[in-house]
């Protein structure tokens, strides 16, 4: 069948997509017996809109659920949205401007619910629109009733085992979330600071300088550190100083991480300005004095202070000290700040009590599940080992927030006990309900309900039993589950090594003393055009829509761009690199319309003799071959972007610009000459567009229904075999004789593009000299195809060439010469 004209991507693929999801031609199959490729998919927070580096990554994932269902896989992808926890009331307050306080809890989580389900929408529509062969009857939301149920028995489970505790003690928290958060929340962010030198005073009134970034906290200052080695201060160790402006005497004590290095080499310790200070404190057992609040201002302990935001109290204190002449000095520095991740707000060490997961204890065990893991690429095991190594504090996974999924606890209002829910009651909320038995402590029957809300990564991180649909332990209805479990591959970006990946690992291993998945595929960040800056969905980016481009330029364009950089690296939006894509798709639409002309079903089977074929056809048909293997290789390595590339330069190289235009004449002559161009041509053209269909899956579909599908008995290219290697065609000889014959033709274009001729000018003579007879005698069976691409009258092989009879044009293995006159008949000699 002749292909239309066009390709007319705008109309054609939201027509596929309709057919694909009315088909069913990406279901899961929980009957066969083929075997399973499961894949853990990233469920996107529900946070902002989806940008291209979204696209990006969740292409890759894409483009391995195509090539191993190709492969007879029995593929399980499902899709998520990760709609609860901060992100989403974050994006609740940006978009609605509204606050919990202002209209009540149960209020504000109907509205997050309002707007996360909306969000899913517009997710769904994209993912879909970009060609994701999602089986979507497999959706799940983290803030369903089963994932709910699933987390709150994940922590009643590390409850029971003793690896979940409640403590009071430092927290790292966000002022502006108001909440506290993990380490692994935690950024590093470059700002310019100053450092200021103050005058703290010794008891004999000699000055102490002391510098910090940080005069703010001057109140909280319950320590002066310095090295014990250091030869200035070690007859100041256990006399006190005296703290400029608010004068409370502290103890002078000596501690190795103090650094003599830096600033003066005596160290202020307050409570808290980092982790050191953290240290400090617990190890040397000082005193607590809480100078900044919750909400990030000054308490009543920075005395007049007080009631300030840290930023205005800063700039008031350094006042007062240069008025009094208590400020030393002061030098522009940059420095580096910890951030929360949500917010980019420097978060403070605030003593709060928090529901922590014991992780300190384990790390020997994570850093040997991570080992048996396949990384890909391999050197992303590094980040996970590295963080596990650096792992400073326990998970703390207790957020005093709203939206999310909540403890099954109460406190007994007599003696403090806590009353966990039973396992039957899952999913509970004791904000709204009540425990269905007395205290076992004191027998008392009221409480308190835990009002504070997991981390949401506390229930992301058991997203393989939530989308294998494990019914939890008390369940039996878990065939799925054991079908899928462990998952093939998890697919995710590497900022989130050290959360979800890290704590799924962390769930597995106290829960199931299993591995979670078999394979971790790495994906890197979309970057925004210009600079380093990466795309974020809550705080957008300065790029085109998603939608805008497909609507531009096509899915399928779109995903060529995905894929042209591997996995693990970052990749700037280039829409140079889409506009390429779609000149691609546009190039594989007319070389297959122009080679349907020639093909039906009976050139796809081998003609009978072996003398249907010209070397030519043997090279291209070789060639064929020795791509599937390279391709096959590179996919199962997950290396999508090299078997991009290699089958991209096979079709413009090999099949485009030199087989057909070889095979041309032949083609158009019909008849006997054209069998195994016919054959050849249908080999090669068939397995590009199988070899592109992970990568291209639209335009690819809609050539293979309309030139392959009947008689490939498969009616989706992404439902058909991927190509086997047919050892048969494979010859060294072919290959290396192919590329003697491109070499001739790139040579005559080369002549004729410098002579200002165009490439369909035919030439009177082509004189090719070569002394090695093998060469020679496949140069001589190739003559028609020479004859062909060269647009050359008569050709001519011999030992040597006279340049007085032709332009010489070539000095390679051999001389190219040609002669431009009036053509004379065709023949060969």
């Amino acid at each position: 069948m002749t292909l239309p004209k066009r390709y007319n991507p705008h109309t054609t693929e939201p027509q596929l997509q309709a057919l694909w999801q009315e088909q069913g031609t990406y279901h899961f199959d929980p009957a066969s017996s083929a075997p399973v490729y499961s894949i853990d998919t990233p469920p996107p927070t529900v946070s902002g809109n989806l940008h291209l580096g979204h696209v990006y990554s969740y292409s890759h994932a894409d483009f391995f659920a195509r090539f191993w269902r190709m492969n007879g896989c029995n593929v399980y992808y499902p899709m998520g949205y990760d709609a609860n926890g901060l992100p989403t009331e974050r994006l609740v307050e940006k978009w609605e401007g509204i606050h919990a306080s202002d209209i009540g809890r149960e209020a504000f989580i109907r509205r997050c619910l309002a707007v996360s389900a909306e969000a899913e929408k517009e997710y769904q529509a994209l993912w879909q629109r970009m060609g994701l062969s999602i089986d979507w009857r497999y959706s799940y939301r983290t803030i369903d009733d089963q994932p709910r149920r699933l987390a709150q028995w994940s922590f009643l489970d590390l409850y029971e085992k003793g690896l979940a505790y409640r403590q009071k003690a430092p927290s790292i928290w966000c002022p502006e979330c108001q909440t506290a958060i993990a380490q692994a929340e935690l950024n590093d962010l470059e700002r310019a600071s100053t450092f200021y030198t103050l005058d703290f005073r010794l008891e004999d009134g000699q000055t102490l300088p002391i510098a910090t970034t940080r005069p703010e906290l001057l109140p909280a200052c319950v320590a002066v550190f310095v090295h014990p080695e250091d030869g200035r201060f070690q007859h100041l160790i256990h006399q006190q100083a005296i703290v400029p402006h608010f004068k409370q005497r502290v103890p002078i004590l000596a501690d190795p991480d103090a650094d003599p290095q830096k600033g003066s080499g005596a160290v202020m310790c307050c409570t808290f300005g980092d982790t050191a200070d953290v240290t400090w404190w617990h190890t040397h057992q000082l005193p607590l004095i809480e100078a900044i609040g919750r909400d990030g201002r000054m308490t009543d302990a920075a005395a007049e202070f007080a009631g300030l935001s840290t930023s205005h109290a800063r700039q008031q204190i350094v006042a007062a000290l240069a008025e009094a002449g208590l400020l030393l000095g002061q030098e522009p520095i940059t420095q580096s700040v910890r951030v929360h991740e949500r917010c980019d707000t420097p978060v403070e060490y605030i003593v709060t009590g928090q529901w922590f997961i014991r992780i300190l204890q384990q790390k020997e065990a994570f850093l040997q599940a991570g080992e048996q893991i396949t990384w890909q690429p391999p050197h992303m095991q590094n980040r996970y080992r590295q963080w596990v190594e650096n792992l400073g504090w326990d998970w703390c996974i207790s957020r005093q927030r709203y939206f999310g999924v909540t403890f099954p606890l109460w406190y007994c209002a007599n003696c403090g006990e806590v009353l966990l829910a039973e396992l039957d009651d899952l999913p509970i909320d004791p904000t709204t309900q009540s425990p269905k038995r007395p205290c076992p402590h004191c027998g008392s029957t009221q409480f308190h309900p835990e009002s504070d809300v997991m981390d949401t990564w506390f229930t992301s991180s058991l997203t393989p039993q939530i989308v294998g649909q494990w019914p939890g332990p008390d369940g039996d209805s878990d065939a799925l589950y054991r079908q899928v479990f462990p998952f093939s591959l998890r697919p995710q970006a590497h900022e989130i090594i050290r959360t979800w990946a890290f704590y799924t690992i962390v769930k597995s291993h106290y829960h199931f003393d299993a591995l979670p998945w078999q394979t971790v595929a790495i994906s890197g960040w979309g970057l925004a055009p210009e600079g380093s800056e990466k795309l974020s969905k809550s705080k957008g980016g300065g790029a085109a829509s998603p939608m805008d481009m497909i609507t531009q330029h096509s899915a399928d364009a779109v995903r060529y761009w995905t894929a042209s950089t591997s996995l693990g690296k970052d990749a700037h939006i280039n829409e140079e690199r889409v506009q390429a894509g779609a000149k691609l798709v546009n190039k594989l639409w007319h070389v297959s319309r122009f080679c349907s002309r020639f093909l039906d079903e009976e050139h796809q089977t081998p003609p009978p003799t072996e003398e249907s074929f010209t070397p030519a056809d043997r090279w291209i048909l070789a060639r064929t071959q020795q791509l599937i293997q390279r391709v096959t290789k590179l996919f199962e390595n997950y290396d999508y972007a090299t078997a991009k590339s290699e089958v991209e330069v096979f079709f413009w190289r090999d099949l485009a610009d030199n087989y057909l235009e070889m095979a041309k004449q032949r083609l158009y002559e019909g008849g006997a000459a054209a069998a195994g161009a016919r054959f050849a041509l249908s080999t090669a053209l068939l397995t590009t567009l199988k070899l592109f269909a992970p990568i291209l899956p639209y335009v690819t579909e809609h050539i293979y229904q309309h030139m392959f599908a009947t008689f490939e008995g498969t009616d989706s290219i992404h439902r058909a075999s991927w190509p086997q290697a047919d050892e048969r065609w494979l010859d060294e000889d072919m290959l290396r004789l192919g590329e003697a014959l491109i070499e001739i033709a790139t040579a005559v274009r080369r002549f004729k593009s410098e002579h200002n001729l165009s490439l369909g000018t035919e030439l009177a003579q082509l004189h090719i000299s070569t002394h090695d007879l093998q060469l020679d005698a496949g140069l001589q069976a190739s003559a028609a195809d020479l004859l062909s691409i060269t647009r050359a009258g008569t050709l001519h092989i011999k030992d040597g060439v006279d340049g007085g009879l032709a332009e010489v044009i070539g000095n390679g293995r051999f001389t190219i010469a040609v002669m431009v006159d009036k053509p004379a008949a065709k023949s060969a000699r």
